[in-house]
């Protein structure tokens, strides 16, 4: 794996934020898999089962730290001779936002506006990828894809901290490190990367479907579904992962052209309903069973939402390796295997995701 995404990771220092949450310990794994020394920084363990926890050797170094706090961030950094930063730490609940609003937002925008400002100050860093969510943009759902340069928003609290941490990504980026002074006034470049919905074994956050589904199967129990027929782009988790690790080689590479906003998510927008993600997961494990009892007084939950990836695909030659029925059904088989059998998917996964990368002769996979 040290070849992929031109051999860029080999022997570089990474702060990976967020590196003990569902997203970031696939992508802890995969940086490790390819010869970076990885530096986590996560205020905790936020689940258990963890998926992290199972990856042994994914990490060089595990800092408990939270991203509000300003001084430990910046030990961290002077500490460390940092390449390049990937901020994956959050608040990532919508249903947990509204009944911890101040939490959301101290974590999702005070947090990302430190983590940033400590780069700023740190000259050895070239980048920094900031990973926000598609929940990010103003939803009127509409039906419409949202691209790059829709207004940002957000009903719920973390759907508007989100929208914040990329408004202040973008202050940063025109405040402090314009494209036009890069290597004259500064050498930083400023990435943010925006996905929704997405899947994978080794999540197991309250609140969100797959995860309810399997523990609650591994209980022998149902699943209550709140809205079968909310729609989705669902995608694997080494989809976006992808993504971001592209931007990063390019912010390696020292390509400020790439210094702005990146939506990453199915080919053609492809969507599926809560009831279809369903339908198909209980055909690969006919364990599952789900009841859709009456909802009331329950809070706003976008029911539509689907992004543009068209810049990703023309500039970054960036495109999804699995379509949306690999994903689910890779997903559920980690589960399964996991709960049948107690060993992981994980590595089984990722190489065969660089494996179909290769044969699409994808720009990253060479």
């Amino acid at each position: 794996m040290v070849n992929l995404f031109g051999g860029i990771y080999k022997d570089k220092t990474i702060l990976l934020t967020g590196n003990s949450g569902f997203k970031g310990s696939w992508m802890s794994y995969w940086l490790t898999k390819m010869g970076a020394q990885v530096i986590g920084f996560s205020k905790d363990i936020p689940s258990e089962p963890s998926h992290f926890k199972f990856l042994e050797n994914s990490y060089s170094e595990f800092i408990v730290g939270d991203v509000t706090d300003l001084k430990h961030l910046e030990s961290t950094f002077n500490k460390n001779k940092i390449d390049i930063v990937f901020h994956l730490a959050a608040q990532s609940l919508v249903r947990y936002s509204y009944k911890h609003p101040i939490e959301t937002f101290q974590t999702n925008v005070i947090g990302t506006a430190n983590v940033i400002e400590v780069c700023k100050q740190n000259k050895s860093v070239k980048g920094i990828v900031v990973v926000t969510s598609d929940k990010c943009y103003e939803n009127f759902e509409d039906d419409r894809p949202y691209n790059e340069t829709d207004r940002m928003g957000g009903y719920d609290p973390y759907s508007a901290s989100k929208g914040c941490a990329e408004l202040v990504a973008s202050s940063y980026r025109r405040s402090f490190f314009p494209l036009n002074e890069y290597g004259k006034k500064h050498t930083f470049i400023l990435a943010s990367g925006r996905a929704g919905n997405v899947i994978g074994g080794g999540d197991w956050s309250e609140d969100r479907l797959i995860p309810d589904i399997v523990k609650n199967t591994a209980k022998g129990l149902q699943t209550e579904i709140r809205n079968p027929k909310a729609t989705r782009p669902w995608q694997h988790v080494l989809e976006p992962v992808s993504g971001y690790l592209l931007l990063g080689q390019k912010i390696l590479e020292g390509d400020v052209t790439i210094s702005d906003g990146w939506n990453f998510g199915p080919e053609n927008n492809e969507t599926l309903s809560v009831a279809e993600v369903l339908k198909k997961a209980i055909n690969i494990w006919p364990s599952i069973t789900y009841n859709t009892p009456p909802q009331y007084d329950i809070p706003h939950e976008a029911k539509l939402l689907r992004l543009d990836c068209t810049k990703a695909k023309t500039i970054l030659n960036w495109r999804p390796v699995w379509n949306t029925d690999t994903a689910i059904e890779n997903t559920i088989l980690w589960y399964k295997n996991f709960h049948d059998h107690h060993t992981l998917n994980t590595e089984i996964d990722l190489r065969n995701y660089i494996t179909k990368a290769k044969e699409l002769k994808y720009v990253w996979a060479k």
